[in-house]
């Protein structure tokens, strides 16, 4: 009997949580981003639940920048797919769609700034991030993966005042 409760256990824990199949899950903006037609800077940092069953334990972070009057946001994400492969870990990209849902899981904002203050923070932000000791690397346990890359920049631009979800495994690995 303990035997069926097991192999139950772990049938449901690998196969019974995803939320779909990673090609079909939704990519589309979650709303949640300032709106390019304003004009001011911004930095908006996002957490959504990692995909499959991370995500009942574990959450996926990323960061976009927009300088004031930027017709774009540009995002800064470490991901692991294609590392093994010689593909660097971390991903820099100019886009309009900041928030999109990361493979189903709707994002939530945990940090905005904007206006002068963002301006003023978005410099030093993007050369930490081209400092970023671990651009190559990406582990799942204990790190570097995507939520150490957002809290080593916010210990390199304390001026952020960045908190980490709870959820954010791996964020401890920059310290």
């Amino acid at each position: 009997m303990r035997r069926v409760i097991l192999i139950t256990f772990f049938a449901l824990f690998m196969f019974g949580c995803a939320k779909s199949d990673w090609r079909t899950a939704s990519r589309e903006p979650a709303g949640i981003a300032i709106p390019l037609s304003q004009t001011q800077a911004a930095i908006e940092f996002y957490a959504a639940d990692a995909f499959s069953w991370r995500g009942w334990f574990a959450v996926h972070t990323w960061f976009a920048l927009k300088e004031e009057g930027a017709q774009q946001y540009t995002v800064y994400e470490v991901v692991g797919w294609g590392v093994d492969k010689g593909r660097k870990a971390l991903r820099i990209y100019k886009t309009d769609t900041p928030d999109r849902y990361w493979y189903g899981a709707k994002p939530e904002k945990f940090l905005s700034i904007t206006g002068e203050r963002a301006q003023k923070l978005i410099p030093k932000i993007a050369e930490a991030a081209e400092r970023y000791p671990w651009a190559d690397e990406y582990t799942l346990f204990p790190g570097p993966n995507s939520n150490t890359f957002p809290a080593w920049i916010g210990l390199q631009v304390p001026e952020l005042e960045l908190e980490m979800p709870f959820s954010a495994i791996g964020s401890g690995y920059a310290k």
